[in-house]
């Protein structure tokens, strides 16, 4: 396995983590803690690594009090190296989405009214742990569908009992996601061994400035493209 850091995680207002604890050469952990609260969570594949042929990145996480049970997300892979997580009401559900949208064979398409961790306990000092497995891709496929169909049942309206509509889909709003992050990420890019990378720092500032501007309108994506 490669000695670099493979794998990144975002969440809103915090530093960009790319140093998670080593578990095995096949298992990564980040510890962080739950305040300040949040309510989504971004997995992404650092450049330079590639995952071993016929696996997938199976993405997990521990939520204060359900130590040591770990709940599945989704997974990612180098075809899809990044998804957005949404964590709800302490129960781990998820928006996934990737470079050119959700992937079906790999990626949970999930909506629900979203509760932020943290809002679900009274003490400061819990921490919330996001594992990261790279597993055989058939068996780790078949996990997340059944995660996937088991998601789109559970989910109702917060203060109602029927299920949530959207007005637009998790695979557009996904889509939407991703090209406001390529177009702001592309005038950073640089040339390094002739690969095109970017910055780990902008992709920070990118964050930053994208939940600022759906704080001030949560409507924009919306109305774009």
């Amino acid at each position: 396995m490669a000695t670099s850091p493979p794998f990144g995680i975002i969440l809103p207002s915090r530093p960009v983590l790319t140093e998670p604890l080593t578990v095995s050469p096949t298992q990564y952990a980040f510890t962080f803690p739950a305040f300040p609260s949040f309510s989504h969570i971004v997995v992404f594949i650092l450049p330079g690594f590639t995952l071993p042929e016929g696996t997938l990145a199976g993405v997990y996480i521990q939520l204060p009090g359900s130590a040591p049970a770990f709940e599945l997300l989704g997974a990612i892979s180098i075809d899809k190296p990044s998804a957005i997580f949404k964590v709800k009401g302490g129960t781990a559900l998820n928006r996934s989405s990737t470079e050119d949208g959700a992937s079906e064979d790999t990626m949970i398409d999930a909506d629900g009214t979203a509760t932020s961790v943290a809002d679900t306990t009274s003490n400061t000092g819990a921490a919330v742990t996001v594992g990261i497995s790279i597993e055989q891709a058939t068996i780790l496929t078949e996990q997340v569908n059944t995660l996937k169909a088991s998601s789109s049942t559970a989910l109702i309206s917060v203060g109602g009992g029927q299920p949530r509509s959207s007005p637009l889909s998790t695979k557009v709003l996904a889509q939407r996601i991703i090209k406001n992050a390529f177009n702001f990420l592309a005038s950073f890019a640089g040339t390094t061994g002739g690969q095109e990378v970017v910055p780990l720092k902008s992709f920070q500032d990118w964050w930053v400035k994208f939940e600022r501007k759906i704080e001030n309108d949560p409507g924009f994506l919306e109305r774009e493209y």
